[in-house]
């Protein structure tokens, strides 16, 4: 607290600095209007900051799950909506759903199929309604075999909002539990959670961290997420326990239980905003009603595999919480404490970065290329307030989320984001009734190497900022007694132009190897192949498949192409002890042979072996999330990012100019680097 406590008073002595003595007169509207931007655009992040301080300064500790009684087992109904989902990926969620470990008469599993109503099946699109009609024959068939209840509806209103809403007049569990298409639980699930809500009858919201199985797009294009955090963690392992805090962790759409009464007290889930999950959170916390959150990570997911997509869906946040403060404004919102007025105000008010972001990015354009006064101070000045200022912002950030953000890569992460939010955001701001739900593509594939349909922006920024450098030269020849400033504005242009060219390297997308990443595990089975049976042990496993480790006879082969038979245990609401599969690829490794197998599910029962392998124990997860959460510093994070940057910039330039050998020439040395460092 004392460092924390002298950061903020060196904050304040630059805010008091910045307020005083650096805006230009009133009068000088040309210089004035800019410098006021730029002003405003700090006194946020300063904002931002002082409300991040508090919410998250001293964290809720972890919890212990409370036990719960035999035959205290409240009743229990599991929400999964889906809208244009794959039938494959449906089926392992499902499967994950009916698997876990609680008292069979005591929960029901839904699949809320918005993909089969009668709007679709009918519609005049003759094509499109046969493929909804066959969707809806087949996943009915699917819950059929899974004992899992179907359930559609006439007419898709409200998006997912009214879906869920449909399902709870069509259901009578006590709690009602929401997971995602794609968000498949571990057995542990309801034992992790159900506890607290007998403890207080008050709760109505028992929320869990989404945990996801495969890396963003920016991770997978930068290759960090193996060793780095994912851009998530910071919210669900610091955040949102600083919400938990103050009484104000809100719900996140999935991987969450409620209590039915509470929400039958506001009529289900609100949906006057596109991001129904925190208003309804909102509403209920409001009506006196209160939350939970659980720092374990109980079901694992997909992330968007493309830019786009992670773009459109990050567009969807902000425009939903741009809603919720136009038509609930939390502030000033009754029935919730003052805490909480400042948890929600914080968590909304985050999403206006692209704003601040875009100020930052062109401030130094109006000094080099309009010679336009953005602010009045000599570069000795600079130094003593606004570096002083800078360095003691990383210290604090590094001090209150270091395991799970490194430096720099949020300033990456709300720069890419900014380039495309800010017009959505500004579309809201028109029309705060104009933006639809829209689900989150899942399960695509990238098959080569390509530039995102939406990344030209991002290179026309770098190249107005390389512009700005050699602008930044001449001025300094030109005008050198105005040197100091001029050197000031150009190092301020060269970080922007350092973040651009990692963004570079984020839309310069990768060819997907593998559609799902692997999961370590160590679990004997036993493989028939070639007519032979062996004994055999699971090392990994994914979404697609398995790799297997054995040793064959000399009578058996194994060549890729093969059609195989994994054998296992199974838990006990599993229909089978076999999986087929097929040889992807065969590698020898002294006596044994490891074997790349692609899953060939063909029936209910597959799947829900394909679930209990990838999904029933959770302590991976916590594993391998602990195996990134380590803090490098402030300065061996930031040579880490400069390291990561050089090479990202020589990748994403490659990428245009179709000149891959000089990326890896001048690139790889700076890739291993980054990776040993």
């Amino acid at each position: 607290m004392v460092a924390l406590t002298l950061g903020v008073a060196m904050v304040s002595r630059y805010v008091y600095w910045r307020t005083t003595s650096t805006l230009p007169p009133v009068e000088d509207l040309s210089n004035f209007i800019p410098a006021l931007l730029l002003y405003v655009a700090e006194m946020y992040s300063v904002t931002l900051l002082a409300l991040s301080l508090f919410v998250v300064s001293a964290p809720h500790p972890p919890r212990t799950a409370p036990a719960i009684a035999p035959g205290a087992e409240p009743t229990v109904d599991i929400f999964v909506p889906s809208y244009n989902e794959d039938v494959g990926l449906l089926a392992t969620t499902l499967a994950a759903a009916v698997a876990i470990d609680y008292p069979r008469d005591r929960f029901k599993v839904w699949l809320l199929d918005d993909g089969g109503t009668d709007q679709k099946c009918e519609q005049h699109d003759l094509a499109a309604a046969r493929e909804a009609q066959t969707r809806r024959q087949t996943l009915s068939e699917l819950c059929s075999q899974l004992g899992v209840n179907y359930l559609t509806r006439p007419r898709n209103e409200h998006a997912k909002a009214g879906n869920l809403n449909h399902a709870l007049g069509h259901s009578s569990g006590e709690l009602i539990v929401v997971f995602d298409a794609d968000h498949a639980p571990a057995r542990s699930f309801l034992r992790e959670t159900l506890g607290y809500f007998n403890e207080n009858p008050r709760i109505f919201l028992v929320q869990t961290p989404h945990f996801f199985i495969n890396p963003d797009p920016v991770e997978r294009s930068l290759d960090t997420w193996r060793r780095m955090p994912s851009e998530n963690e910071m919210f669900y392992g610091v955040i949102q326990r600083g919400l938990d805090r103050w009484g104000g962790a809100f719900f996140c759409g999935s991987a969450a239980v409620l209590r039915r009464e509470a929400l039958r007290e506001t009529g289900g889930f609100a949906h006057s905003s596109i991001t129904e999950d925190c208003e309804t959170a909102l509403t209920l916390h409001a009506r006196g009603w209160h939350s939970v959150y659980v720092d374990t990570p109980l079901i694992a997911g997909l992330q968007p595999e493309t830019f786009a997509s992670f773009i459109g869906q990050r567009s969807r946040w902000a425009q939903g919480m741009y809603q919720i403060l136009r038509f609930h404004f939390p502030l000033f919102r009754s029935g919730l404490t003052f805490a909480q007025r400042v948890c929600y105000m914080s968590s909304i008010l985050f999403w206006f970065f692209p704003f601040s972001r875009a100020i930052f990015l062109i401030s130094p354009f109006f000094y080099l290329f309009f010679s336009l006064e953005i602010f009045n101070g000599s570069g000795a000045e600079f130094v003593a307030y606004t570096s002083v200022y800078i360095l003691i912002n990383l210290f604090m950030q590094n001090y209150l989320y270091g395991r799970y953000r490194w430096p720099w890569f949020s300033e990456l992460y709300e720069y890419i984001q900014s380039v495309y939010l800010l017009p959505a955001l500004l579309s809201v701001m028109i029309n705060p009734k104009k933006p639809t739900f829209r689900v989150t593509a899942k399960g695509e594939t990238i098959d080569e190497n390509r530039i995102s349909e939406i990344g030209i922006p991002i290179f026309v920024i770098f190249v107005v900022q390389i512009v700005a450098v050699f602008v930044t030269f001449w001025r300094i020849a030109a005008e050198p007694y105005a040197a100091d400033i001029t050197i000031v504005v150009g190092a301020w242009n060269l970080l922007n132009l350092i973040i651009s060219g990692c963004a570079l390297g984020v839309v310069s997308e990768r060819a997907a190897k593998r559609h799902s990443q692997r999961i370590a595990v160590s679990r004997r089975c036993s493989l028939l192949i070639d007519g032979v049976e062996v004994p055999a042990v699971i090392e990994d496993v994914s979404m697609g498949g398995i790799r297997i480790r054995t040793e064959l006879p000399p009578e058996a082969n194994a060549a890729i192409g093969m059609h195989g038979v994994v054998r296992v245990t199974p838990p006990d609401k599993c229909l089978s002890d076999t999986l087929p599969v097929l040889v992807r690829n065969v590698a020898h490794d002294g006596d044994a042979v490891v074997l790349g197998t692609q899953f060939n599910a063909r029936s209910a029962a597959h799947y829900q072996l394909i679930a209990d392998l990838i999904f029933a124990n959770a302590d991976e997860w916590k594993k391998f999330q602990a195996s990134r959460r380590n803090n490098p510093g402030v300065f061996r994070g930031t040579l880490m990012f400069l390291m990561i940057a050089s090479y990202q910039t020589l990748r994403g330039l490659a990428y245009v100019t179709q000149i891959e050998k000089l990326s890896r020439r001048f690139g790889h040395k700076a890739a291993v680097a980054a990776r040993r460092t």
